[in-house]
Parts: C-alpha cells; structure tokens; sequence
C-alpha cells in the first residue's frame, strides 16, 4: 500500500472480537480508531436517550474530516445492515480513496455465547446486549466484497495474524 489514507470498515456481531482487531490494526498503522459504542454513549450520558443512527451520523462526519486531511481511519461498530455499510463506503468514494471492508466472525456459537456473556467494557455507563439480544439483533449478509476473519477457536494473536495476512494479500 501506499501512503494515500484508507477507511478501514469493521463488521460484525457484539463479542466476536471486533474491537480487538481495529484497535490493534488502529495501533499497528497509526490510524484514527472511530468506535460507535463509545459514540452513542457519549450521546446517551449527555441525555439523548432515543438514539436511531445519530452515533454513525457523528462517525461517519469524524472519518470524512480525518480522511480529508490524510489520516487513515478504523470505523468499529456493528455495521450489521446494507444502509450504514454502504454509508461508510460512500465516504471513501466521495474522497476517491480506498476502503476495506472487514467482517469479523466467531463461527463457534457456544464459543460466541460465553464471549457475550463474559466480557467487559471500557466504556462508562455502556450497558452491553445479552446473547438473546445479540442472537435477534438484525445482521444482513455482506452484497459487497469483504475481508472475513473467524475469531472462533483461536487466541487474539491468531486473529490478529490472519487479519493482516488477509490485507497483505489484497492490498
């Protein structure tokens, strides 16, 4: 790769280990980390309780600011349908700059449903999802072309590895 900025698009499910990848790819390349939880939060202690999209509203105007003046950018956050992808994708075609897509998984359903119910937040006051909810939540199947990674069964450094292995054969 070059060094022209890319918006780097995390998917996935709550506890598939998605914030563990963008921040350690955020890390490894120097790039903006913009991660929607801590977003809506932030929205939520400041009294906006009835939040629809407002939280990737703000992300995506942060990612544009920071693409535009040559930063590269982590976008974190579920993701989970065609509108909010294609709204992250938009931003990097309006800048004429590249965009990866990347969905996490963790294809071990039990393995899944203890990362769920056993995890921690960094982030105040963030109330996180039970299985149940994760399990309803609405995830649609990827139209677009994206780098999966599976989580399941392996350590973060495994995943980590192959996250990168995946973008040093595509990009």
């Amino acid at each position: 790769m070059d060094n022209s900025p890319v918006l780097y698009i995390f998917s996935g499910l709550p506890g598939v280990g998605k914030s563990t990848l963008a921040t350690t790819l955020a890390k490894h390349i120097g790039a903006t980390y913009l991660r929607v939880d801590t977003i809506e939060q932030g929205l939520r202690d400041f009294y906006l309780t009835d939040i629809y999209d407002e939280g990737y509203q703000l992300a995506f105007r942060l990612a544009k600011d920071n693409l535009k003046i040559g930063l590269s950018v982590i976008g974190d956050s579920c993701n989970s349908i065609t509108e909010s992808r294609t709204a992250w994708q938009q931003i990097a075609t309006d800048l004429g700059i590249q965009f990866v897509n990347i969905e996490v998984i963790c294809s071990d359903e039990s393995e899944h449903q203890v990362r769920v119910e056993t995890r921690k937040t960094s982030i105040p006051n963030l109330t996180l999802p039970t299985w149940k909810q994760v399990q309803e939540r609405e995830y649609q199947v990827w139209e677009n072309e994206v780098l999966k990674v599976d989580t399941a069964n392996q350590t973060i450094q495994q995943s980590v590895s192959d996250l990168f292995q995946l973008l040093k054969q595509t990009y």
